[in-house]
């Protein structure tokens, strides 16, 4: 994982915990809730993984129970040591393994984060997340007004607040920072939704940053 991609993540964290007095925030203010920011990443990530270890517990005590119950070996002596059996991968198991894939995911994600930011990166990480905060604090009514401009036909206010995080992250770059490239704030933008908003989140993410991108003549 880049730094600046750790710093993001970091950032749509902070931002889950900003309120309406977002102007009043200082950078003490925000360099405690960045503390308080990967103290959350840590706490899910190892919520995440007792989650993966029970999900992998259940998967092989049902093995179990199936190769138990199998014709096989209901008629072998008791005290005796199963045969493994022949098992068809069902789609609940299916389910299940995916589940497990999605919650290491995101606990290798947050570990990777809380790594970055304990290492030789995490003045860089914490810079840059601090600088999209900070932009955000300076620029939050264009920011919003933006938002709201190009999101018609949807009541801001009753908008996804992941999704409009999301959106003051990558507008917060793209229009104020203007440090990296426009395409790699697109893209973090989209992988942000894909992890954490709904079905919908990228598309509607897309189209808003287009419509930004295009109506700012915005270059990289």
């Amino acid at each position: 994982m880049q730094a600046r991609r750790a710093s993001r993540e970091l950032a749509f964290i902070l931002f889950s915990q900003f309120d309406n007095k977002i102007a009043s925030y200082s950078k003490e203010n925000m360099e405690d809730i960045i503390i308080k920011s990967i103290r959350i990443l840590i706490n899910n990530s190892t919520e995440e993984l007792k989650t993966s270890l029970g999900v992998l517990t259940d998967m092989k005590n049902r093995i179990d129970d199936y190769e138990a119950e199998h014709d096989i070996n209901l008629n072998r002596p008791l005290g005796s040591s199963n045969i493994p059996v022949p098992m068809v991968m069902t789609a609940d198991m299916k389910t299940q393994i995916d589940e497990i894939i999605d919650v290491a995911d995101k606990a290798l994600l947050g570990l990777e984060i809380a790594e970055f930011c304990a290492l030789d990166s995490q003045e860089e990480v914490k810079t840059y997340a601090l600088k999209i905060a900070q932009a955000y604090r300076d620029n939050y009514s264009e920011i919003d007004e933006n938002i709201k401009k190009y999101s018609k036909g949807w009541d801001f206010d009753r908008l996804v607040k992941m999704d409009k995080d999301i959106l003051r992250i990558a507008l917060s770059e793209l229009l104020f920072i203007k440090e990296t490239p426009m395409k790699v704030v697109v893209d973090e933008a989209l992988e942000l939704a894909k992890k954490y908003s709904t079905d919908d989140s990228t598309s509607f993410i897309n189209g808003i940053l287009a419509k930004v991108i295009v109506d700012n003549g915005l270059k990289d």
